[in-house]
């Protein structure tokens, strides 16, 4: 237990898994004194720890979209969670970016090359472009991932939020996955 605690500490206090092996290895009098590797510490944080962070960091971001809705009514969001509690699949859009998609999109982008660390989960952002050249944001997404049911769940929620309204065209950099999953979605959008 106080191996648990010493790790969940550290964890906490941003301390390396090595540095924390390392300060087991000096206090038991060596390597061989421990019956556990640093991988198990590791793995150990990976397990426990950041999956207790990861449920408390869902709440929390489930909160502050609620938060943004009780301050516009026009802020939309959808939020699917996994059996544990985790982010499975997110979308959501502000007022502005609503507003910005009636005149800018026509013809939008959706991107999907960013990529957190942390909870390995993947961004997505629908984009298009104003009367000005200038990329303008139309929504974002979050997405465990990247399967043909995760990218229905969010068209469909794109076009919810768009009161049903599909671009006329979509660019994508994912074209064999997202082709099947377009057609069924929006099947008078042109997808290249």
């Amino acid at each position: 237990m106080s191996v648990r605690y010493t790790i969940e500490n550290n964890e906490e206090a941003n301390i390396r898994p090595s540095k924390t092996f390392q300060s087991f290895v000096v206090a038991a009098g060596g390597h061989r004194e421990l019956n556990f590797i640093e991988k198990d510490v590791r793995n150990y944080i990976t397990r426990e720890v950041r999956n207790v962070l990861e449920q408390e960091d869902a709440k929390e971001f489930g909160k502050y979209l609620l938060r943004m809705k009780e301050k516009n009514q026009n802020f939309f969001f959808e939020l699917e969670l996994k059996d544990d509690q985790s982010i499975k699949l997110a979308f959501w859009a502000d007022a502005r970016s609503r507003a910005a998609c009636e005149y800018f999109g026509d013809v939008i982008s959706f991107d999907t090359t960013y990529n957190t660390n942390r909870y390995n989960l993947v961004y997505g952002s629908f984009i298009g472009v104003n009367h000005h050249d200038q990329s303008t944001l139309l929504g974002r997404a979050l997405m465990k991932n990247e399967d043909i049911e995760s990218f229905k769940w969010l068209f469909q929620c794109w076009l919810c939020c768009m009161g049903g309204n599909a671009p006329k065209g979509i660019l994508t950099d994912q074209y064999a996955l997202m082709q099947r999953t377009i057609e069924a979605c929006m099947p008078t959008t042109i997808h290249r």
